[in-house]
Parts: C-alpha cells; structure tokens; sequence
C-alpha cells in the first residue's frame, strides 16, 4: 500500500490565501452552492486533502475557483498538488476549440442538447477570469476552412441583424427558456457556417460583428437563466467576436453584462472593475450607450459602498438619456424603465427601501408592456421590498401582477421569483389578501408542473 504525502501545493495556496481549513471549506461550500453542487465539506475534508487524499473530481473544480477567487488569479490543478494524468491532459486539450468559430459551435451545440442543460447550469463561473483588452483581441478571428465554395454578402449579415432582434423579442415576451434553444440552434447552423464563408472584407468584419451581437445577447440569457458559467463562457465569444470586428460597442456592451453578472454573484469588487472597464473601453459613445454604461457604473458603486461615485454616475446616466432620441435598441438597449431600475438598485444597496420601491414603480409606469420578463424581475423584487416595509397587502398587489406576467414565461430568474413570493407568504395566511393569492400561485404550479 502506497503512503500518501502531504500535498504541499495545497498547504501553500492555503498559506498564501490565509485562510484557516474551516474557511477553505466554507469557500468551497458557496462555490458549489452557487453552481447548484451540493458538497458539505467541513474542516475533515480539507485536513484529509492537505494529507494527500485528492477531492472528488466534481470538487476539485469547486476548490480551484474558491481559491483563484481569494487570490485574484487563476489557480491550476498543477499548483493545488492534483496533477492531471495523460489521458486527462489529453481530454482537456482535445476540448480547447482551435478557433473562435470551432469554440463557438461547440459551446452551442451543448447549449442545443436538453440532456446537456442541467449540466451546463452547474458549469462554474471563474470569478479570476482575466479579461483581454481590446487591441489583444483584433484580427484573432480568422477562419481556417479551406476550399470554401460559400460567398455571403450585405444580405447574410441582415439576416443575422434581424434573427437576434427577433429573438430579443421572443426573451421579451416569453422568457429566456424560449429564446435561448433558439439563439444557440441558429447561432451553430446557421452563423457558424456564415463565419467560414468567404467574403469581402468588409462583409467578414460585419458578419463578425453581427455574430458577436447574438452571442452577448446569448450570454445574457444565460446569465438570466442562472447558467453563469455557459454565460461568461458565451460572453468570452462575444468578446473575441467583437474585437476581431473591430467593435468596441459590442466589446464594451460584454463587459457591462458582464459586470452585471459579478454583481448578481455578489462578486461587488469585480462587478465594478468590469462596468470601469466597460466605460473606459468605450469609443466616443452616443448618449444612449454612455447612459447604458454609466448606469452600471453606478450599480456597481453602490455595491461597494461608493455613495459619491454612484449618486454621480446616476447623475451622469440621467444627462446622457435626456440627449438620446426616442429608439430603443433591441439588443443592450437602455431606456428610462432602465435608468429607474438603476435608480432602485442603488438606493436599495444604500438601505433607502422606501425611495427603492418609488423608483421601481417608476420605472415599471415606464416599462415597454411587451417586456414581460423585465417587468417579471422588476414586480418580484418591488413585492420583496415592499413586504420588507411591512406593507403586506401592497406587495400581495405587485405579486399578483407578477403572476400575470409568469403565467406565460419559461424563465429561471422568474421561477426563482415564485418560489419566493410562495414562501414568503406563508406566515401571512391570516390576511384575506396573502391567502387569496397563495391559491392563486398553487393552481398555477399545477398548470405548469402538468405541462
């Protein structure tokens, strides 16, 4: 019998994270609670790890990025003490994609395949990701298909503008459940393809640009979905896409989504370094673009505490929006409804619950009724707060105007509304109000659990 050595590369991130084995594991617990693992793991684990007894392989992930996240970079199998083997080694290379549009097709076909989902929903988000600047990412995009006999032009691109516009509605009106299948199905047969294809050069750099749209608006409904690690994987392709488009807004418009995701995650400091990151990137943006990066901005301030830096990007964000014209972009648009979510969110991360509940209302006054799954969001957070405030027949008020909404969406983020507004609602089944709209949700959990 083989006697285990102590794994000394464990015991030094340990050291150099400082952190005790009951934090460790801790860590390792909200990692994996995050991306839907249950692990438990307690001060034993560790102490067995640090004695040479390696981690189940679906913890081991778990401890990589609980770590990278304490140390702010990226940590390696190699330097926790858990080398990978030859034919693991392997495995790993054969699935790194050669080019952007090989990575691309790969990551939609998974998305594609239902037996694939709940697997890519626990796919860890790396908060240690380092994101590439701009200029690293030009002309990176070449395709490498030889004897191409396709030519597209102006149309191909058109095509690829108006297919995400559509399904921006379709995530509007029914839910990122619909859309995404969609995004990812057209995204592998239809512009991968058109990406291989030979064209002009302006033609490839438009196509290119076009695609990295999809892609961010993919992204984004995988981060709404709660696949946050599909999502930046996704929002990885929209950045490589955009920059070898030579596209700062797109590029710029990631990395706002992309700071919105640290933020859902609660990753504060990260969340504001992307929308810096974002606003600097910028080209000499429009007003529209300006208020769409500015406001997060100020999302992100607030999340660290920054009053002076969030109350002044709100003011910024406003100016800008009041220049803007009237059209609102399908994809990363930002409106009024926007700058008032904006407004809540950040009153909210300062304990202003009152003023948060009036900007919510506001921006729900203003709100596109055909954004079903925005107003979803924004009804179930606006019952949450005004529940908070003890204004129990309020809240039960917006609840039932968010189960107008949920009645015909497959979302994640909505599902996760219901089951709270359900258990929040159990201690107040005295209340007429409260019981009447309990019924109300457990017939609808029968509609769709029968569906």
């Amino acid at each position: 019998m083989t006697e285990r050595q102590p794994n000394e590369g464990l015991s030094g991130l340990l050291a150099e994270a400082r952190w005790t084995q009951v934090e460790l594991a801790a860590a390792v617990n909200r990692t994996g609670a995050e991306a839907d693992v249950a692990v438990n793991c307690d001060k034993s684990n560790v102490n067995k790890w640090l004695g040479g007894t390696k981690p189940r392989k679906d913890v081991r992930p778990l401890v990589l990025e609980a770590l990278s996240r304490r140390l702010g970079r990226p940590v390696t199998y190699e330097e926790a003490g858990w080398p990978l083997s030859a034919a693991e080694t392997a495995v790993f290379a054969a699935s790194r994609p050669a080019d952007i549009v090989e990575g691309l097709v790969t990551t939609g076909r998974e998305d594609m395949d239902p037996s694939r989902r709940k697997f890519l929903a626990t796919t860890l988000y790396s908060a240690a990701l380092p994101i590439p600047a701009f200029a690293e990412l030009q002309g990176r995009a070449e395709a490498h298909a030889s004897g191409r006999t396709t030519r597209i032009g102006a149309g191909e691109v058109r095509t690829v503008r108006t297919m995400t516009e559509r399904i921006a509605d379709i995530l509007d009106e029914l839910g990122g459940g619909h859309a995404r299948p969609m995004a990812a199905a057209f995204l592998v047969n239809t512009v991968a393809p058109y990406l291989r294809a030979d064209a002009s050069e302006a033609v490839k750099k438009d196509m290119l640009a076009a695609a990295s749209d999809l892609v961010y608006l993919t992204g984004w409904m995988a981060m709404y979905e709660k696949a946050h690690g599909l999502g930046q994987r996704y929002y990885g392709q929209a950045l490589e896409l955009a920059g070898a488009a030579d596209d700062h807004v797109t590029y710029c418009r990631t990395l706002r989504g992309m700071s919105l995701q640290a933020a859902n995650l609660k990753h504060t400091r990260k969340s504001l370094e992307l929308a810096d990151s974002a606003a600097e990137a910028a080209p000499k943006a429009g007003p529209r673009l300006q208020a769409f990066l500015t406001g997060q901005q100020a999302h992100g301030a607030a999340l660290v505490g920054d009053r002076r830096q969030a109350f002044q990007r709100l003011r910024e964000t406003e100016a800008a929006l009041s220049k803007a014209d009237n059209r609102r972009d399908a994809v990363g648009g930002y409106d009024q409804a926007a700058y008032h979510f904006h407004v809540s969110s950040v009153l909210y991360a300062f304990g202003d619950v009152p003023g948060s509940v009036k900007a919510m209302q506001d921006s729900n006054r203003v709100r596109p009724s055909v954004e079903k799954q925005g107003s979803a969001h924004a009804n179930g957070l606006l019952a949450q707060r005004q529940l908070e405030m003890g204004h129990l027949e309020a809240a039960c008020a917006t609840w039932g105007k968010f189960l107008d909404d949920y009645e015909t969406l497959s979302s994640s983020r909505a599902d996760e509304h219901f089951e709270i507004m359900r258990r929040r609602l159990r201690p107040h089944m005295s209340n007429l109000y409260a019981r009447e709209l309990s019924e109300r949700a457990r017939e609808l959990a029968r509609q769709k659990s029968a569906v």
